[in-house]
């Protein structure tokens, strides 16, 4: 017998066992603890007889009224970091989604100007600052080749401002990313307990209310002037530029040209996930929607679901791999009957890419990881939408065009070969 409760309690906030006596009152209390900060799932593990059980009326326990005092710059914390920072060289930010639910886009943006230092993010908070901006160095946490890169940023930084970031929302090689906890300072608005890194200060505030403060106390001298942080711009979009005039590179930056300022773009798991945070450049946040450390398949396609339905004026884009669509390709109907025109970008390379690499780097021979062709085109048209195959950047870009003018959802089945991966991320 699988334990689900403890193979589950490092990704959620709680895990419960629930017994039948029980039962109203844990599911009020999973209910609460999940709608309270820091928000997030809540595992509930039913015996067949609790799940059949005959409940009493469910008093919804509502979670608590959460304060928020605005910080000023008459507050000694703010003035304490203002004058690191101004006694800093090489200062360097990275921004977590708590930053982005506080709105603090724009008090970031203001202070990294005034200072001159860079921007990283996680993936899933790509766009806090627009990624034209010269100081967004984009989101890290997914591809090793951008991580190398950005880490050694990090370490020859020497003060690191951590905004809101929860580690969760990266990979292993964040763990203790900064070598000197005391060149690290985090600013979030509940205690951290994830244990995944050493700060040497904390300061739990509002993300958005203090920067807006550090902004407006701040007046030292630029930083970085030997120009690193460009200079690192420009090396990762070297490393992730086009290299053929077709393959998911070329389909990336087709899409990102095509969509539009207020577009969202969705993204399921897979080696096209990895490639796309990276070479993606989100004009604003919550433009690029994605799984975080739980990497569904399948994810985008109720994601884009829901973005529509949310926000109908806005056009949406579904970027799938071929094995994800497969695991859940009945939500086509979902689109069908809610008539939602929403575009499916689906990367069909006949493989699953990311899984066929991890395989390669261990030295393991392809298991289980070759898909054979399925008509997606045809799938889409018997599902009552539209559905088109390409091989080529100009035939998608069309059919891109072509699907703002329909009304119902269009897939586009993009066709290449699953090497084109090879060394990409």
């Amino acid at each position: 017998m699988i334990d689900h409760a403890q193979l589950l309690r490092p990704l959620v906030k709680a895990s419960f066992e629930i017994e039948p006596e029980s039962a109203a009152s844990a599911v009020a209390r999973a209910l609460a603890l999940a709608m309270t900060e820091p928000m997030g799932p809540v595992h509930l593990d039913l015996s067949p007889a609790t799940a059949a059980a005959v409940s009493p009326t469910l008093n919804v326990i509502s979670p608590p009224k959460l304060l928020k005092p605005s910080v000023t710059m008459t507050d000694p914390a703010v003035h304490t970091l203002a004058e690191r920072i101004g006694r800093a060289q090489r200062p360097l930010f990275i921004a977590g989604l708590d930053a982005v639910r506080d709105h603090a886009g724009p008090a970031l943006q203001h202070l990294v100007e005034k200072i001159g230092a860079p921007v990283i993010t996680t993936y899933k908070v790509k766009g806090i600052i627009p990624e034209n901006h010269p100081l967004s160095l984009g989101a890290a946490g997914l591809s090793p080749l951008a991580d190398r890169i950005l880490l050694n940023l990090v370490r020859d930084s020497d003060l690191v401002l951590s905004i809101g970031y929860d580690p969760i929302e990266m990979r292993l090689g964040w763990l203790d990313f900064v070598g000197d906890p005391a060149k690290l300072v985090e600013i979030f608005d509940t205690a951290p307990d994830h244990g995944m890194h050493h700060a040497g200060t904390r300061i739990q505030a509002a993300p958005c209310s203090f920067l807006q403060a550090l902004a407006d106390i701040h007046a030292g001298p630029k930083t970085w002037t030997a120009g690193q942080p460009a200079a690192v711009k420009n090396e990762l979009a070297r490393l992730f530029a086009s290299n053929g005039s077709w393959g998911p590179h070329a389909i990336i930056e087709a899409l990102n040209a095509v969509a539009g300022q207020e577009a969202i773009v969705t993204v399921d798991s897979g080696a096209h996930r990895i490639l796309l945070s990276q070479k993606w450049v989100a004009p604003r946040a919550m433009s690029l929607l994605q799984s975080a450390g739980f990497c569904t398949m399948n994810a985008a396609l109720p994601l884009a679901i829901g973005a529509k339905v949310a926000d109908p004026s806005r056009p949406v884009f579904a970027v799938m791999g071929d094995g994800g669509l497969e695991m859940g390709i009945g939500e086509l109907a979902t689109l069908r009957d809610l008539n939602l025109p929403i575009t499916i970008v689906l990367f069909q390379d006949r493989s699953l890419a990311l899984i066929a690499l991890k395989q390669a780097s261990a030295g393991l021979k392809p298991a289980g990881v070759t898909l054979g062709e399925t008509d997606f085109a045809a799938v889409a048209r018997g599902f009552g939408g539209y559905g088109f195959n390409v091989e080529n950047c100009d035939d998608f870009r069309n059919e891109l065009e072509a699907a703002r003018e329909r009304e119902g959802f269009t897939l586009i089945a993009c066709k290449f070969d699953a090497s084109a991966y090879d060394g990409a991320f």
